[in-house]
């Protein structure tokens, strides 16, 4: 789902200058059509998460940015392992079974 800017205010609970604070940290970074930024539904997730470090953790600024970055790291790490692991065990299918898998049909 595409949000635009109005849409993305108004589901994050966010007023437009808090919005382009945060664009300007880059803890939020929006695609862009011809003439406004659009979001995402994962640009959604990430502003109620600045939300929640900041209001309910008190989290400071300089703290935001060091979280989204860690986050961000985490993330692709967990997307690097899992291609690694896609290619190191490929998916099982009917003919792996048949070569000597658990369903070869062999007492």
């Amino acid at each position: 789902m595409i949000l635009t800017r109005q849409d993305f205010l108004a589901h994050a609970n966010l007023d437009r200058q808090t919005l382009e604070v945060w664009i300007a940290e880059e803890w939020l970074i929006p695609g862009r059509t011809e003439s406004d930024p659009t979001f995402s539904e994962a640009d959604l997730a990430r502003a109620k998460l600045i939300g929640d470090l900041i209001d309910d953790l008190g989290v400071n600024s300089q703290g935001v940015g060091i979280v989204l970055h860690l986050l961000d790291q985490v993330h692709g790490l967990r997307r690097a392992l899992s291609e690694v692991l896609k290619s190191v065990h490929p998916p099982a299918g009917p003919q792996a079974r048949t070569l000597g898998g658990e369903d070869s049909g062999r007492p």
